[in-house]
């Protein structure tokens, strides 16, 4: 994004506000960070796009510690696995190739194929698709667009602080419960379950 910025001659946004779109559509995070440039949205969209496609390698593609031992449980115990992303298509197919997680989840929904985060259409769609109703899901989110997504949908939703943004940011959407570490997770999930 920042090397986006300074193709297209705008303000190179700092560190910390580019970590603050994580989870926006494109489209969105273009009139979060640059505001003061509509004009140069499209330009910009297309930069990040080229400079995204021209890495050699993803950052940071790895799961954080715990996660893929969670996500395997769950999968074993029958729960359907589905993500909602800011991402493009083509990003998350190819970050769940990195992963090698290409068959994990049953279904996924991207920025580019719906109304991006935090509109509820995401979640919609998903349990459409899965022929589930809203009361069968929950959203473990690190974002606060991911929980006001979960919340306008009317889902319940798991916060964790570890990824974007912070217990405090996250409260407001009034999330079943912010979880500090991937062990709180398991409990959090655990609960919500058994509150089915």
């Amino acid at each position: 994004m920042q090397a986006a910025a300074a193709d297209c001659g705008v303000k190179v946004p700092l560190d910390k506000e580019v970590r603050h779109i994580i989870g926006l559509g494109l489209p969105q995070a273009m009139e979060v960070l640059f505001p003061e440039t509509p004009d140069k949205h499209l330009d910009l969209a297309k930069a990040y796009s080229q400079h995204f496609s021209e890495s050699q390698t993803l950052p940071d593609v790895s799961l954080f510690a715990g996660i893929e031992d969670i996500l395997a449980e769950l999968k074993e115990a029958g729960a359907t696995l589905a993500v909602a992303t800011g991402k493009s298509r083509r990003g998350l197919n190819r970050v769940l190739s990195e992963l090698g997680m290409q068959t994990l989840f049953a279904h996924t929904r991207c920025a580019d194929e719906t109304r991006s985060k935090p509109h509820p259409l995401m979640l919609q769609e998903l349990l459409d698709e899965a022929w589930m109703t809203v009361e069968q899901a929950v959203m473990v989110g690190d974002s606060i667009y991911d929980l006001a997504m979960a919340e306008q949908a009317g889902m319940a939703s798991i916060g964790v602080t570890y990824g974007v943004h912070t217990r405090e940011q996250l409260l407001p959407h009034q999330p079943l419960a912010v979880v500090d570490d991937v062990g709180g997770l398991r409990t959090a999930l655990e609960v919500w379950r058994r509150s089915l």
